[in-house]
Order: C-alpha cells, then structure tokens, then sequence
C-alpha cells in the first residue's frame, strides 16, 4: 500500500514539473545577450574558453570546459547482481557563452546540465588514471578482481548551448538606470539637507518650493548623467545563474523543442506511474484492506 501511494505521489509530482517545466521553456522568448533584460531569460549560443584555458575531465584526462562523472562497482552477492555507485562528481568551472552580440559568464552550479558528450567504459581498477593514490600497488592489489564502470559527460568549446536562468549585468553604461541614479543623487544630497538648501533655496526662506524642487531635480539629473558618462569605460559583465524562485535552470547541448518534447514524454510516463499507483492502491483498498476489516 504504502508503494502504490508512494508511486502515485511520485509520479504526480513529477508530471507536473516536467510539464511547468516545458512551458516555462516553450513560453520564454529567446533574448539576445547584449539587449537581454534583467530576470529570467532564455538564450542560445556557442561556448568558449575562458581566459584561464581549459579543465582536465578527471577520468578520462580530456581537456574540456565542464564534466560531470559517476565511478560504479558490480555487486554480485549469487543471487542479485548490479552496479552500485561507489563515487561521483562535478566541475564547478564557470562557463561563456558567446551569441555574436556579447558574452556571458554562466555559473553552472545548481542547474540541470544535459550533454551530447558521454563516455562510458570498463575497467578493473577504481579509478582508470590511477587518482587519489588508486592508481598505486595497494589500490590495485584492493581492487583486484573487482569491475568498474566509469561515466563521464563533458562540454567542449564550439558545441552550441541553450541556457535559461537568472540574468544580470553588472557595471558599465549599459547597465546603469538613470532614473535610479537620479533618485540616489537625490537622496545623497538630502542627506545634507544644509548644504542642499545653500545650493537651491534662492529666496532664502528654509524650505524648498515647487519651483526650487524642480531645478534640484534637473540638477541631480545632470549630475546622474555626469555620472554615467564616467562609468561609462568599466566593462559590462553579464553572468547567468540559478534563479532565486522555483523556475527551472537548465543548460542544454540540445535545442529548446527537443528539450520540451524530452519533458512531455516524461510527463506522460509520470502520468502513467500515478495512474498505476492509484489503481494499485484501490484494489489493495476494495481486495485487501476491506475484506480484512470486514473479517475482523
């Protein structure tokens, strides 16, 4: 009983994240990095190495952007055999993403990475290259006998990326809102409310009237403006990150429809699992439970 609820809870959780997923990416408009708004956007472009080059794939020793790998034992005990999961890990490496308008840095942490590079292999050791003093006598004498198989999927520069997240752009003119530069103009001078009154009380009378008001404003407009023409020379940074509410952060070798078309056949099974597991629960109800109660 207990499985059948759990399936069926299960697979109705999953349904619907999979399908609000799928809206989510069918429903956000593509942007472009140079003219993209502040929020959650959705972008395509190719990937590039950052300035530092390239990282090592920790298995297999390919120079690439990001991996992510999975270390597994065979288990046979005479009656089950499986593979079991000994160790895994994934790259922390940022990385860019270039549409031909702009760049932007993309911190991968937390997000749902699917890639078109995968590697899987074999061997007799735990690690192939020998890592974390594997590679020595011991370890080899320790994992004699034993079958391993090693998973690794990677990102490479030149492969294309779609990516939806959280964007933000910081420094620069392009960055800079003159409304609210305007308004912090507006408050550093009313902070010195002395000083403000020397500079725009004419008639002298300790107060600022409408007219007073207005030429302040203009003035502190100016001064945004001054402002902005000098922060005009710091480069502008984009960056994507996992979004602060629940929306999906998800970044793709494969193109938007083929992701959603992905999450609808999900969805589907899903659906299947939880009318499954709701049948399963009635008839344990209806055969099992009542009977029983009716018995006792």
């Amino acid at each position: 009983m207990a499985f059948s609820v759990g399936a069926c809870a299960g697979g109705g959780w999953w349904c619907i994240k999979r399908l609000s997923e799928a809206r989510f990416l069918l429903n956000t408009p593509t942007s472009k990095i140079r003219s993209a708004a502040q929020g959650y956007v959705e972008l395509y472009g190719v990937l590039h190495a950052l300035d530092g080059g390239e990282v090592e794939a920790p298995l297999s020793g390919t120079p690439c952007l990001w991996w992510r790998f999975k270390i597994e034992e065979y288990d046979s005990d005479g009656k089950r055999r499986s593979w079991r999961v000994v160790e895994r890990g994934v790259s922390e490496a940022w990385l860019r993403l270039k549409d031909g308008t702009g760049e932007c840095l993309i911190n991968p942490a937390g997000a749902e990475v699917r890639v078109s590079t995968r590697q899987v292999w074999r061997g007799s050791e735990r690690h192939p290259r020998g890592l974390s003093g594997h590679g020595s006598l011991l370890g080899r004498l320790l994992s004699a006998g034993s079958e391993y198989r090693y998973t690794e999927e990677r990102l490479h520069a030149g492969q294309p990326l779609y990516a939806i997240g959280d964007f933000r752009t910081q420094g620069g003119a392009e960055a800079f809102d003159l409304t609210l530069a305007q308004g912090a103009v507006v408050r550093e001078w009313k902070s010195d409310f002395a000083g403000l009154l020397q500079r725009f009380d004419s008639n002298g009378d300790g107060q600022l009237d409408q007219a007073e008001w207005e030429r302040m404003r203009q003035s502190a407009r100016v001064e945004a403006q001054r402002r902005q023409q000098k922060r005009g020379d710091i480069p502008v940074h984009h960056q994507l990150r996992r979004p602060g509410e629940s929306y999906p952060f998800i970044l793709s070798t494969r193109g938007e429809d083929e992701l959603a078309h992905g999450f609808y056949w999900q969805a589907a099974g899903a659906a299947l699992v939880c009318l499954a597991g709701a049948l399963a629960g009635a008839w344990l109800v209806a055969n099992v439970l009542l009977p029983g109660l009716a018995a006792g």
